[in-house]
């Protein structure tokens, strides 16, 4: 993608969005890094089914920790991976409870040495939770960056590399937003719907898709 194209690629996702929120349902930074764990190779509807059970049982370190692993597996079995993801979320609120005193912290390399936590999870919450403008690439930001050639790259890190490299400042406390709601809604894996893409004009793809 031209460095000019860029500006107005941003400027009309913001217009089409202006303030834009994780699908993930939450109301503490806990239950966001809960919600994010829980997330990894799953659904955002999914995880929220499970979380609406859950949260008002057990929406703390502590209580998480008392819940136990098979306490916990009892309500996240409809996710991939539960029995995993159990042991991780349990294993990472011990930790919480006795390295920071129960509560969420606030720099990567803190967040990326609780179990289950690796850096895609720790920019979601440093970005959701405490406003920090970073790039969570999941598997629509990879192909969004890939395709529009907004940010080539063949690892996961060397999109997120890009990004913070070519997306303009006023932008990017919102951009990975942005990116994972346009993978997930028009430029769909299988068939992008490059006919009613408002930011057509700007991308790269070029075997455009013709409206079905």
């Amino acid at each position: 993608m031209k460095k000019a194209d860029i500006e107005p690629f941003f400027a009309t996702l913001e217009a089409a969005n202006p303030t834009p929120e994780t699908e993930l349902e939450y109301s503490t930074p806990f239950e966001l890094l809960a919600a994010v764990l829980l997330s990894a190779q799953a659904t955002d509807v999914g995880v929220n089914k499970a979380t609406r059970r859950l949260f008002p049982v057990a929406n703390t370190p502590q209580a998480i920790v008392q819940l136990g692993v098979e306490g916990l597996e009892e309500y996240i079995k409809t996710i991939g991976l539960y029995r995993s993801k159990a042991k991780h979320l349990v294993e990472a609120s011990r930790m919480l409870v006795e390295r920071h005193g129960g509560e969420v912290p606030k720099t990567r390399a803190e967040l990326e040495a609780l179990p289950g936590v690796g850096r895609k999870t720790a920019n979601v919450v440093l970005n959701v939770a405490f406003g920090e403008p970073t790039m969570a690439v999941d598997t629509h930001i990879f192909r969004v960056g890939n395709r529009t050639g907004l940010a080539p790259g063949k690892t996961p890190l060397e999109v997120e590399q890009k990004l913070e490299k070519r997306v303009p400042e006023k932008y990017r406390l919102h951009a990975h937003h942005w990116l994972i709601l346009h993978g997930r809604y028009t430029c769909l894996a299988r068939k992008p719907q490059c006919w009613q893409c408002a930011v057509s004009p700007y991308c790269d793809y070029k075997p455009k898709t013709p409206a079905p």
